[in-house]
């Protein structure tokens, strides 16, 4: 028995599942990946200084708006620094629907690793990260992955 546990310790870093996060949004909200089991998670980091994250705003509110009541999230992490009102008043003048996650180190260390902005995580509905993407994404291609794969 301690042996499968042990097997089973050494697996699970290994095969993409994740331990789980918790965000607190910028209304407050806690966002835990648990909340959402049975539905797909996608993580996006961003900053409003960074042209391609604005950008893919309005794929990522149009993919949000979509599926938030049936089979998927999107979460953003605004990696910029200083006063959370900046952000705020750029997610409200941007049309943002999804919650916005004032980010930093310790919060992308729960996600994973970033390397450029905009970066993408994506979980499937039984919490294992399964996809990850530097650079933009848009509503057709998360669609076109999600339909792709056979989680629900």
């Amino acid at each position: 028995m301690v042996l499968r546990w042990l097997l089973l310790l050494l697996i699970l870093p290994l095969s993409g599942y994740a331990a789980g996060f918790s965000l607190e949004d910028t209304q407050g909200k806690t966002h835990r990946l648990a909340d959402y089991r049975g539905k797909w998670v996608l993580v996006n980091f961003w900053a409003t200084w960074c042209p391609p994250c604005v950008t893919e705003i309005p794929e990522l509110s149009s993919l949000h708006n979509a599926h938030k009541d049936n089979d998927l999230v999107v979460i953003g992490i605004a990696m910029d620094s200083g006063s959370s009102k900046k952000v705020v008043d750029f997610a409200k003048a941007r049309g943002i629907s999804y919650p916005v996650v004032m980010g930093n180190q310790e919060i992308a260390a729960q996600i994973g690793e970033m390397e450029v902005l905009p970066t993408s995580y994506l979980y499937a509905p039984n919490g294992e990260q399964v996809s990850y993407q530097p650079g933009e994404v848009t509503r057709e291609s998360i669609e076109a992955y999600i339909k792709s794969k056979k989680f629900n």
